[in-house]
């Protein structure tokens, strides 16, 4: 059955003062499925890192300009393009930066620019007509025909790929009708259809389009909950402009539950061949009120999942790759999904499971690293056991665990969430462990002599639970000085806040290492510490630019440094912090965070901590930077860049401090010197970047024996 995740939050909105728009224009995906491009309703476009909620980039319009068409990303050129004020068509470069910007003034308004990956940009105008953006950047003032007739105005429109032609797909209204233009791009051509009237004063609330099976499917909304489909063909289309409408025939694909009303800010969107996402139309099995993300199969006619939407619900709704972009509130959230073939045998307990619990979604964790939905190895685990221990105690239900919780002492909650977490399905496990959680934190708030470390362990590692979801976790980890737990949350949580990340960070520094080494912890992250730390010292190569013994230098001036440099070399390959230490450090580095709200609280480390992280963070560096160490995969552990990501952001944070700190002068030194090999290597790169590409365009040669000798010659 089909599978709403748990969300996260991609970033804030900042809606019209009267809750009537989000705020955004729109969402495109842009070259890989990671990164996206959200354009605001003013003068914003901002680029994100979907996995970690990252801005990577953004850039604003001028003072008094404003921005009338979401920006696209040209994969062809890597080109952003977007509109301001209907007739400047903006070409900006280089990845945000101020690089090649290049602004067209044109004839006549513009209504959207559309872009498929690596095709051209295609521009369309508000009167209907198309152009491809090279020919605007020929000619910007080139006169622009009228396609569409008097009072008819755009309402929807998009860009289907169709065996291998695009295709843009444009909605309209005229004095109540509602008209479809499908026209074909190299070799032009334009079809004209009349949607069916539905009710008196009915217009569609929402469109979208898809292609499949040869046919471009065309599923629009309507206000009293209908949900129809109309299959138009993309063969035989017409090239006379201004021919005749043809009728649009339509078939009903749901009937959507509305309440007492008629809706007014809802959006259905097809996710495959049988599956609709619906956000705005009420829950059937909740109360009034309440804002709902669904899953409908169109198929069998059923709702299979559903989530429920905190705030205002706007009537947006975009979905890549696997992900659905909703905006909420004053928030954009993704919430990620999954849509796998449905079969009568599974929809008892799918409708069973969605009039009980309406919210009830899995954790998203699992889709985050690419794997299917399934419960985690520990509750494997659990669930092969003997049945013998949960026998022995009664099957309580969720609400009779919660009351126990309140009030029992801690063995005998041990024994009873152990049990529920046994005996309960998986995707029953997500509203039950977020309350677990909140009523044991509660009452450890409450009451400093309770503290159920092993029972709240056992909740993060079933995946089910988020920091959002339970936010004193973490904190009364630290308080509670369980590392253990702190380091779980850390590996499964992935919406930590900035704030907490370094409030971690500054318990794990300041724990002296003799405390630190009597702290239990996860065996493949102490197992990569130990390797790392107790390899033969000696071995030490050169790779990333840099060798802490031996430093081949061209230019005679920095020959003396290289004696200092081997004299120095054993202090700086031995580890700054205790074992344990180096790997609860090591789980912040591999945390999601954003440069722009983490900055603030690394500023709040002490002199002497900063300290301390730049030289583990140098130590590091230097052991990655060895040929003899081997990168051991399937251990936990955080990447060259991670490390160098974390350099650069203390060195911002703290660097005035560092400058003036005299122990901190040979520290800036050597990290001055990683710099320069950096350069240096990537110069010398540079240099064989030519031929490296030009062994890439050689094909291999398709028998080769056990021994060969191949001469390539290189101009």
């Amino acid at each position: 059955m089909a599978a709403l995740y748990e969300g996260y939050t991609l970033c804030g909105l900042v809606p019209d003062q009267n809750l009537s728009s989000s705020g955004i224009q729109g969402i495109e995906e842009e070259r890989d499925r990671d990164h996206v491009v959200v354009t605001d309703s003013t003068r914003s476009v901002t680029l994100y890192k979907v996995s970690d909620q990252k801005p990577l980039g953004s850039w604003t319009v001028k003072q008094g300009q404003k921005l009338t068409c979401p920006a696209v990303f040209n994969s062809q050129t890597n080109e952003y393009v977007a509109v301001t004020d209907n007739k400047c068509v903006i070409d900006r470069r280089e990845h945000f930066c101020l690089f090649r910007v290049l602004f067209l003034q044109v004839s006549s308004d513009v209504w959207k620019v559309h872009c498929t990956h690596g095709g051209e940009p295609v521009v369309l105008f508000q009167r209907g007509a198309v152009r491809l953006l090279d020919s605007l950047l020929a000619a910007p003032q080139q006169p622009i025909e009228e396609v569409l007739a008097q009072e008819e105005a755009i309402r929807w429109s998009t860009i289907i790929v169709a065996e291998t032609q695009q295709f843009i797909i444009i909605t309209t209204e005229q004095k109540g009708e509602h008209f479809l233009y499908l026209q074909r791009l190299n070799p032009n051509s334009v079809q004209r259809y009349r949607l069916e009237r539905e009710e008196p004063g009915l217009s569609p609330l929402s469109f979208s389009a898809t292609y499949r099976d040869k046919h471009i499917c065309l599923l629009y909304l309507y206000p009293n909950g209908h949900v129809y489909q109309s299959v138009l063909s993309v063969r035989g289309l017409g090239t006379e402009e201004g021919v005749q409408a043809l009728p649009l025939p339509r078939s009903l694909l749901l009937g959507l539950p509305v309440g007492d009303g008629q809706l007014e800010a809802a959006s259905a969107m097809a996710l495959d061949e049988a599956h609709v996402a619906v956000v705005g139309v009420p829950h059937p099995s909740a109360g009034g009120g309440k804002d709902f993300l669904c899953i409908w199969n169109t198929n069998f006619q059923t709702l299979q999942a559903g989530k429920e939407m905190a705030g205002k619900i706007y009537g947006q709704l975009w979905s890549y790759s696997n992900k659905v972009f909703i905006p909420h509130g004053k928030t954009l959230s993704i919430i990620p999904f999954e849509c796998p073939k449905s079969s009568l045998a599974s929809l008892n307990q799918t409708c069973y499971t969605l009039s009980k619990t309406p919210n009830s979604v899995p954790s998203w964790n699992n889709i985050l690293h690419g794997e299917k939905a399934q419960p985690s190895k520990s509750a494997e685990t659990r669930r092969t056991r003997t049945t013998r221990k949960s026998q022995s105690t009664t099957n309580l239900t969720t609400d009779q665990v919660l009351e126990l919780i309140k009030t029992a002492p801690v063995e005998e909650i041990q024994k009873e969430v152990e049990g529920f977490l046994t005996r309960a399905e998986f995707q029953d496990l997500q509203p039950s462990v977020g309350q677990l959680a909140l009523t044991l934190v509660s009452r450890s708030l409450a009451d400093p002599a309770f503290y159920s470390s092993s029972t709240l362990a056992q909740l993060v590692h079933t995946r089910c639970l988020c920091h959002s979801v339970c936010p004193d976790l973490v904190l009364l980890a630290l308080e509670k000085k369980d590392y253990f737990l702190c380091q779980l949350c850390l590996q499964f949580f992935p919406d930590i806040p900035e704030a907490v990340t370094c409030a971690c960070l500054k318990a794990f520094i300041s724990i002296p290492d003799v405390d630190a080494e009597k702290v239990s912890l996860e065996p493949d992250s102490v197992k990569f510490m130990e390797n790392l730390i107790t390899r033969d010292r000696a071995e030490a190569g050169l790779q990333n630019g840099f060798s802490p013994t031996s430093s081949v230098v061209n230019d005679r001036q920095t020959r003396a440094e290289d004696v200092k440099k081997k004299a120095s070399a054993p202090s700086q390959l031995s580890c700054p912090v205790g074992l344990h230490k180096a790997v609860l450090i090591n789980e912040i580095l591999q945390t999601p965070y954003s440069d722009t709200f983490l900055l603030p609280h690394l500023k709040d480390l002490s002199s002497q901590h900063v300290m301390l992280f730049l030289q583990y963070l140098q130590f590091l560096y230097l052991k990655y930077s060895q040929d003899a160490f081997p990168q051991m995969e399937g251990f936990r552990s955080p990447s060259l860049s991670q490390i160098m990501d974390w350099v650069c952001l203390l060195l911002d944070a703290h660097f005035t401090v560092l400058v003036m700190t005299p122990e901190a002068k040979g520290l800036l030194l050597n990290l001055h010197r990683f710099v320069k090999s950096q350069v240096r290597l990537v110069s010398e790169l540079g240099k064989i970047e030519g031929s490296l590409q030009e062994l890439r365009k050689m094909k291999a040669k398709e028998s080769i024996g056990q021994y060969s000798i191949e001469i390539i010659e290189l101009f």
